[in-house]
């Protein structure tokens, strides 16, 4: 591939890694999300933002460890993805989610930004796997559940159009 065509693959996988051009970002999903609702469960939804916040956390963590490392061990699906409370311990817990978060999605996009990535190598430990592959995975689960999380804000009266 060329170096520009290169370059414009990796400028618009950040560019959707990123997110808000068809949808919410994760910043603007959780941004002053009210404390008392993160446990809370809207009529006929079976999550709370702490259950999603969190399953986006850990999910995209594993995308990025896979991406990084033949020795990381991916979580036991499904109960492994997902806390085992409705509502975080604390505060801080939420707070830690949201960063360590954003703090993945970072290295995502330094992985993806990194002329040396070879975005279409199979993962040699995977079973074809690529960089591209795994990027395009984690902004597409990251979408749909920033989604989930502005439907649970609209339905608990807590998004602002």
């Amino acid at each position: 591939m060329k170096n520009e065509q290169n370059k414009s693959l990796r400028d618009h996988l950040l560019e959707v890694l990123k997110g808000g051009h068809a949808h919410a970002t994760f910043d603007a999903a959780v941004a002053e999300f009210p404390s008392q609702l993160w446990g809370k469960k809207a009529d006929g939804l079976p999550y709370t933002a702490w259950m999603i916040l969190e399953h986006l956390r850990i999910a995209q963590r594993d995308i990025l460890e896979f991406s990084r490392s033949a020795k990381h061990v991916s979580p036991k699906w499904p109960e492994g993805y997902w806390p085992e409370t409705d509502a975080p311990p604390s505060a801080s817990d939420w707070d830690k989610s949201i960063k360590s978060f954003q703090a993945d999605l970072t290295a995502i996009q330094k992985l993806v930004a990194d002329p040396k990535t070879d975005l279409f190598a199979p993962l040699p430990w995977g079973d074809g796997q690529t960089v591209l592959r795994e990027a395009l995975l984690a902004a597409d689960h990251n979408a749909y559940h920033v989604g989930q999380l502005v439907t649970l804000r609209r339905l608990l009266g807590a998004w602002k159009d």
